[in-house]
């Protein structure tokens, strides 16, 4: 790995050294050749691909692009590096390879034309591919290469689809697909490499609630049948085995609260179970002959990825609030740690709940060490919508913590993490929902005298930005500042302008398209509530970001500039977000100024 890096200067402050301090993500192997890995690190100070022989200890920087590289997967073989290739962040692009000892890149499916990436998977021998794709015009399809020939379409349809995996011998894909047309619920399909179907598994159909699975990955032995499948029939994420060839289900009920994920360990006799609960979460290995539970110890905060080796080993990512990211293994120690710049802690998260009107809200709370309010409050909404914040490191709150600001973070209805129902509880009023929670956090953070009710801060980026543009709005009163970082502004010409699988997640929010559901469209979009508006806002947009494009952003600002409302928007030449930590840090710096400048004494 390159080592040239920032130094560790003394007036270099805290929260800068946390984005410029050397991060690498859990490495992953391949199967036939386990001592092979790929991770992703910013050592250069861009995001990129690394190649790590583990046997020689030698690292090998595998991709340099201007705005970095993050999407790569390792063939089972260990031969080849995949890395999809775009054009400045708009995730519009194609798969290339390239040796995993080094050399040319190449087309790694020749004839497949750009598209929106929809999954892949490769067979262990690295001469086969199945490649998922999306475009606006095509909808959704499948193909399968091998090597010497062209590819051949086995899947297409109008609605999101991706594939999820191919089984260890070759012989069987798994798809998941919205066909139905709930782009929050995913169907099951297993097909033949010639396109025929196996089997499939729907959990949408017969009932009246609305039930969602997902593929975890076939068992890794040659000639098993059986799927490892993620389902949500009581209510929460669980695993379960489903032989594809006899269509038997195994239930596993691990008996566990929140929810749970899993993969195979290599030999395929048990089971990787990670569980997420309250925003924490925590490792087990599941006997699948005795069924027997047992925990992995780990310390109190987030494993943000596990994988178990060949050994019997389980590597894992952990992070908490206070403590930055590692990779350590139950064998004892740090994975992988690149030399270089320390990463500076912070302070541990504080748990709230508060009664909302849709139930217990959970919000995690971070301030000063020291500190008593009431003190200027930054509520930094996540995205996704389905995601969670969680008990783990992230360098921007940390950066307010260090300038004297409490951050709150809440996991509004939409949040992953609390069961089925509070996920799915956006539908038709959306982004008025998460808001609704978010003033419930907001009234206790002032009564209870953390929050100074003149200097509230609202922020977020992606689906957070676009709850900050919709409750600087619709709450006017509530928000002194407005920070929206790439965020959804105006609803209609977003779905316009939004990647064909967005398209089909609002369609399945609101109900329909804007032309079909206007007044929904209308009541969801911040365009809408702009004359409102009375805190300055600051807007930062990648030119090129297929999930929030520019031009709705555009819209949104010219009506600010009509009103001569105080605003400052900054754009920057990448798409959702960016990987260069320059940049990254330019950003923040350009938040914490405009905060200094606006919010009031």
């Amino acid at each position: 790995m390159s080592e040239s890096r920032t130094p560790d200067t003394p007036d270099m402050p805290d929260w800068e050294k946390r984005f410029r301090a050397p991060r690498v993500s859990l490495p992953d192997w391949a199967e036939d050749a386990p001592d092979r890995a790929l991770f992703v690190s910013n050592a250069t100070g861009t995001y990129e691909l690394y190649a790590w022989d583990r046997a020689t200890g030698e690292q090998r920087q595998a991709t340099d692009r201007p705005n970095g590289t993050t999407d790569g997967v390792l063939s089972p073989d260990g031969a080849w590096i995949w890395w999809f290739d775009d054009k400045d962040g708009d995730e519009f692009g194609v798969w290339r390879r390239q040796p995993f000892t080094g050399g040319p890149d190449e087309p790694a499916v020749p004839g497949l034309a750009p598209s929106y990436p929809a999954g892949l998977a490769l067979s262990r021998d690295g001469r086969t591919a199945v490649v998922g794709r999306s475009t606006d015009d095509d909808g959704t399809t499948i193909h399968l290469a091998r090597e010497g020939a062209g590819p051949v379409e086995i899947y297409r349809h109008r609605e999101s689809a991706g594939v999820g995996d191919l089984s260890h011998d070759g012989t069987l894909i798994a798809v998941e697909h919205t066909e139905h047309g709930d782009a929050m619920h995913a169907a099951l399909r297993v097909l033949r490499p010639d396109g025929t179907t196996v089997a499939e598994l729907d959990d949408t159909k017969g009932g009246v609630e609305e039930l969602g699975l997902e593929v975890l990955g076939f068992a890794p032995v040659d000639g098993d049948t059986r799927l490892l499948v993620g389902h949500q029939r009581r209510g929460r994420w669980e695993p379960m085995v489903w032989d594809v060839a006899t269509g038997e289900e195994t239930d596993l009920a691990l008996d566990l609260p929140g929810d749970v994920g899993a993969e195979w360990y290599p030999d395929g006799s048990a089971l990787l179970v990670v569980h997420g609960f309250e925003a924490r979460s925590e490792l087990f290995r599941y006997d699948l002959a005795t069924r027997e539970l047992t925990r992995i110890p780990t310390p109190p905060g987030t494993v943000s990825g596990a994988t178990a080796r060949p050994d019997g080993s389980v590597e894992y990512l952990w992070s908490s609030a206070a403590e930055p990211p590692a990779v350590r293994s139950t064998a004892g120690g740090v994975v992988l740690d690149p030399p270089g710049m320390a990463c500076p802690p912070s302070v541990p998260v504080e748990d709230v709940w508060v009664e909302g009107p849709g139930g217990r809200i959970h919000a995690l709370v971070q301030k000063p060490a020291g500190a008593t309010g009431p003190l200027p409050t930054v509520f930094d909404l996540h995205g996704g919508p389905t995601w969670h914040d969680s008990d783990s490191f992230a360098a921007g709150p940390a950066a307010w913590v260090d300038h004297g600001y409490a951050v709150i973070r809440v996991n509004y209805r939409g949040s992953t993490g609390y069961g089925r129902a509070w996920t799915d509880a956006l539908k038709h009023r959306v982004g008025l929902i998460e808001l609704e929670d978010v003033a419930a956090v907001r009234e206790w953070a002032v009564s209870s005298g953390l929050a100074d009710p003149g200097r509230l801060i609202l922020t977020g980026a992606s689906w957070g930005g676009y709850l900050t543009l919709l409750g600087i709005g619709t709450q006017p009163d509530a928000w002194a500042l407005g920070i929206a970082v790439v965020p959804v502004a105006d609803y209609v010409t977003a779905y316009h302008d939004e990647m064909e699988a967005l398209k089909a997640m609002d369609r399945t929010l609101l109900g329909g398209t804007p032309e079909e559901v206007p007044d929904r469209f209308a009541a969801s979009s911040p365009i809408t509530y702009v004359d409102q508006v009375r805190a300055p806002v600051h807007i930062s947009a990648g030119v090129n970001d297929p999930r929030c494009p520019i031009r709705q952003i555009d819209n949104y600002v010219t009506r600010l500039e009509t009103r001569g409302a105080p605003h400052e928007v900054y754009r920057y030449d990448a798409g959702h977000g960016s990987l260069v930590v320059d940049e990254r840090i330019k950003q923040v710096r350009l938040e914490l100024d405009f905060a200094a400048r606006h919010l009031p004494s």
